[in-house]
C-alpha cells in the first residue's frame, strides 16, 4: 500500500503547522519523519492516520491512488502505535493484542480459534509468547512497546504508523528495539511511517528519511543521501555535530582564513559569504604544522571514553570552538593533554553559499 500526500496544509488558529506538504511513501517501505520538536511531523502522521483533518481544500491523502482524506480512521485500515504504549492495564498481554479483532462487527469477526491463532502468531513474532497471560504492569518498557506493536498489527492494517515509538525508553532498550523493528519490517513488509527526533534512529532504521523543519519538508532521501549530500545547512546541522568555517568567495576560490578551496569554473558572483561545514570526524589533528592551510588551536577539553574519543579545541586566530573526533589508535598515538597546542585541517568540507550548496567537497 503506497501513501501519497499532496499539498497538505494544517493551521491551528494563527499557527501554521504544515505548509503545502507533498510526500510519497512507496509500497512496503519504512519511512522516518525526522525533525526537531514542533516541526509538524506528528501532525502529518495524525493526518495520514485520520486522527487529524487537514485544512479544508488543502490537498489529498492517497492510499494506493485512492483519496482517503474524507474517510474515518477505521475506514483507512491503519495501525497506530503511540509513544506511551496505551495498553489496557486490566487486560492480559493476550487480550490486549486480541482486542482489535474481538471488537470487529460480527460479520467481519473471526472465530475464537482463529483469533487465538492470530494472537499467538503475533506473540511469537514479537518474542513474547511466554508472556501471554501477564499484565502490562508485569512487563518491561521494551516488552510493553512490542505488545503495542503487535496489537496494531493484529487487524492486518494496510499501513502502520508509529509516533516516537521508542521515545519513552532508555538508550540501550531503544537501540535493541529499533534493530528489532527493522528485522520485523523486513519480515512483514507493511508500509510503515514512524516519527522520531532521534537522528541516529532514523538513519539506522529507515529506508527513506524525510527531514522536516517549521512545517516544511527540507529533504527526502535514503539515509546515505541525506547524511552525505544534505540539501541545505539545516539538514547538515540537524543530522549530527558540525563545525562551521566562515569565509568569502574570491576569483575561482573560497577562502576560509588560511584554507583555500578551488571552485569549479561556473560559480556565483564574487564577494559573497560562504560557509564550510565539516563533521568532527573529518577534522585532522596533528602536533606539527605541515602546510600553510593548517590552523593552530589549543586543546580545551578531552572526552576520551567511547569508540570515538572527542576533542574540544579553540582556534587561536579567531577563538572559535572546533570539535574533532579521532580513532582510538590516533588518540593514543597523539596522547594529547588539555592546554596543548595542535594544528587542525578539514579533510572534507561541504560548502554552502548563502544557504545553497556548491556541490563541492575538498
Amino acid at each position: 500500500m503506497s501513501i501519497e500526500v499532496r499539498s497538505i496544509s494544517k493551521t491551528f488558529g494563527s499557527f501554521t503547522a504544515l505548509h503545502d506538504i507533498c510526500l510519497t511513501v512507496p509500497n512496503g517501505e519504512l519511512v522516518a519523519l525526522l525533525g526537531p520538536s514542533g516541526c509538524g511531523k506528528t501532525t502529518l502522521l495524525r493526518i495520514i492516520a485520520g486522527l487529524e483533518q487537514p485544512d479544508p481544500g488543502s490537498g489529498q491523502i492517497l492510499f494506493h491512488d485512492e483519496d482517503v482524506v474524507d474517510r474515518s480512521v477505521g475506514e483507512r485500515q491503519v495501525g497506530f502505535v503511540f509513544q506511551h504504549y496505551a495498553l489496557f492495564r486490566h487486560m492480559t498481554v493476550f487480550d490486549n493484542v486480541a482486542f482489535g479483532l474481538q471488537v470487529k462487527p460480527r460479520r467481519e469477526r473471526r472465530s475464537k480459534g482463529e483469533i487465538r491463532d492470530r494472537v499467538m502468531e503475533l506473540l511469537r513474532l514479537i518474542q513474547l509468547e511466554s508472556q501471554a497471560s501477564r499484565f502490562p504492569s508485569q512487563l518491561s518498557g521494551g516488552q510493553r512497546q512490542r505488545v503495542a506493536l503487535a496489537r496494531a498489527l493484529a487487524t492486518e492494517p494496510k499501513v502502520l504508523l508509529l509516533d516516537e515509538p521508542f521515545g519513552a525508553l532508555d538508550a540501550k532498550v531503544r537501540m535493541e528495539l529499533r534493530r528489532w523493528l527493522r528485522r520485523l519490517h523486513d519480515e512483514i513488509h507493511v508500509t510503515s511511517v514512524f516519527v522520531t527526533h532521534d537522528q541516529e534512529e532514523a538513519l539506522e532504521v529507515a529506508d527513506q528519511v524525510v527531514v522536516m523543519n517549521q512545517g516544511r519538508v527540507e529533504q527526502v532521501g535514503t539515509p546515505t543521501e541525506v547524511y552525505d549530500h544534505p540539501a541545505n545547512p539545516f539538514v547538515y546541522s540537524f543530522l549530527g555535530n558540525v563545525n562551521l568555517f566562515h569565509g568569502r568567495i574570491d576569483v575561482g576560490h573560497a577562502h576560509f582564513d588560511s584554507i583555500r578551496v578551488d571552485l569549479p569554473p561556473v560559480r556565483p558572483a564574487l564577494d559573497r559569504t560562504v560557509v564550510g561545514y565539516v563533521r568532527p570526524h573529518d577534522i585532522e589533528v596533528s602536533r606539527t604544522c605541515s602546510s600553510d592551510e593548517e590552523i593552530e588551536a589549543v586543546v580545551s577539553h578531552i572526552h576520551g571514553a567511547g569508540g570515538m574519543p572527542r576533542l574540544e579545541l579553540e582556534r587561536l586566530d579567531n577563538h572559535e570552538r572546533v570539535e574533532a573526533e579521532l580513532t582510538r589508535d590516533r588518540f593514543r598515538e597523539l596522547a594529547l593533554q588539555v592546554g596543548e597546542r595542535v594544528f587542525i585541517r578539514p579533510k572534507s568540507m561541504r560548502v554552502f553559499v548563502e544557504g545553497q550548496p556548491l556541490d563541492y567537497q575538498i
